[in-house]
């Protein structure tokens, strides 16, 4: 029995702080210890469209301790280029010096917008920063306002640290179209029994530490095409937010649904791309994958924990840790590529990861039996081994790796295993920097695939053409793209 590759994931926590200010002159306590606290950690206008462009929120800042406080500096970072403009206790300014608050007591701060809704060279999101600087103490409030209309989804409810709002309720039936991008502030939760269905082309950004939640019963089914397909995306889409990762957090699928399905999507610059797992007990739980690219997470691609996922058409590419992690569950991927040349940061792990157990963030084990096939595929990366296999002895692993190019330094003369496949043979991606991972003209993944893989799968009518809709009928190639001559 090995157990060498025990993960755990803790959930997202989303920090909230609550928090009062006035000024008076007491002994100032010059502690760099001390710090301020405020009434919300973000100022978010969300009405800017409904207004004519302008609008005014405030800030409580709070000293809880007995001593008054100096704040040597309360600056806009943006400057006199900013949108934004604050207001110190009545005084309009960008920056104000040696601010003192009483013992206990609080300050208010007045933080003003403007915005031309017709602007439609601003950014999507507008934003920027308040600094306080306190006995040598920086801390700093985030101010964000929408520079292009959208639909908001703005947290109302939280969870312990985790902020959400439902939006599809249970027993509903809701239909997002992609007549306006959609802005999560939080997390958009699809509750027990509700369904969601996202048409083609719609644009969906996240802020940071937010994401999609399907709970318990729910279903999610996203309807992109080759021409429009549905992203998921962070929500600063300036150029050098364009390919960072870990700007928002995840997609999470909760057991209880046959009902999950994404076709056409693109999901980029997350934390964990897709997280389908069971927390309780299986409950028919399905998601079918197909024609749908996973890029620049952060963490993890797919995340699968005693699910049902049937794939076609994938690409996951480069993530800062796995680009899969399967923990039991069942699973069958064709003709997809997993790619992982993660250049944000050092990369520990394996671009593939398989067991049959999972280890709780209070290291309890849970023996999930698994069955895996793939077939047609490419897992490959810059490490010299991108796979790792792990199984307890109290659970079944089953798994097949059909006609697949694999990078590793395991034995697979295995047949029963591996059958048809290579390893350790460069894959001749045709850019892997900027995420295009065609076949180049020396790739030996070039008629490599197997007929039989095709002719067997469960998506009869989505494998017979690679995720650009060319055909791949006969002599079929290994991975999500047939090669095309020039």
């Amino acid at each position: 029995m090995i157990k060498t590759f025990k993960y755990t994931l803790p959930f997202l926590l989303v920090f909230t702080v609550a928090i009062s200010s006035c000024r008076k002159d007491h002994k100032i306590d010059d502690n760099p210890s001390l710090k301020l606290e405020f009434s919300t950690d973000s100022i978010i206008f969300d009405t800017v469209f409904t207004t004519v462009g302008s609008i005014t929120r405030y800030l409580k800042v709070y000293n809880r301790h007995d001593n008054a406080l100096n704040i040597s500096t309360i600056r806009l970072l943006g400057g006199t280029s900013s949108n934004f403009r604050i207001n110190v206790d009545g005084t309009p300014t960008v920056q104000e010096n040696d601010v003192t608050i009483a013992g206990n007591d609080s300050l208010f701060l007045f933080v003003r917008v403007t915005i031309d809704p017709g602007n439609q060279n601003l950014p999507f999101v507008v934003s920027d920063e308040v600094l306080f600087i306190t006995n040598g103490n920086e801390q700093s409030v985030v101010l964000a306002a929408w520079g292009q209309d959208a639909h908001y989804i703005i947290a109302d409810k939280t969870i312990g640290n985790l902020k959400y709002k439902i939006v599809a309720a249970e027993d509903s039936t809701v239909i997002w179209p992609a007549d306006k991008p959609y802005l999560v502030y939080g997390y958009a939760v699809v509750d027990s029994t509700g369904s969601l269905t996202i048409e083609e082309g719609a644009q969906i950004h996240f802020h940071n530490q937010s994401g999609l939640w399907v709970y318990k019963g729910g279903s999610l089914k996203v309807w992109g095409s080759k021409e429009n397909p549905v992203v998921f995306q962070q929500d600063r889409l300036e150029p050098y937010f364009r390919d960072l990762p870990g700007q928002w957090d995840r997609i999470w699928l909760n057991e209880g649904s046959i009902n999950n399905e994404i076709n056409y999507a693109v999901i980029r610059n997350g934390f964990i791309g897709l997280q389908a797992e069971t927390l309780q007990e299986p409950m028919g739980n399905q998601l079918i994958l197909t024609n749908t690219i996973i890029e620049n997470m952060s963490g993890i691609g797919i995340l699968g924990r005693y699910y049902a996922i049937t794939g076609v058409n994938n690409v996951i590419a480069n993530c800062g840790q796995l680009g899969v992690l399967l923990q039991g569950g069942l699973y069958d991927f064709r003709q997809c590529t997993f790619a992982n040349y993660f250049k944000d940061g050092i990369r520990q792990d394996p671009n593939f990861a398989m067991t049959n157990y999972y280890l709780d963030p209070y290291d309890v084990l849970y023996i999930y039996p698994l069955d895996a096939y793939f077939g047609n595929n490419i897992i490959y990366g810059n490490k010299s081994e991108e796979m790792l296999l792990d199984s307890d002895e109290q659970g079944d692993f089953n798994y097949t790796f059909d006609h697949c190019l694999l990078k590793t330094e395991m034995n697979i003369g295995d047949e029963e295993h591996f059958p048809g496949s290579i390893k350790n043979q460069d894959p001749f991606f045709v850019d892997v920097d900027n995420n295009k991972l065609a076949l180049d003209t020396l790739s030996p993944g070039i008629d490599m695939g197997s007929v039989d893989v095709i002719n067997t799968s469960p998506l009869p009518a989505i494998i017979d053409k690679d995720i650009l809709g060319v055909s791949r009928i006969s002599s079929p190639d290994i991975g999500a793209y047939e090669y095309i001559p020039e």
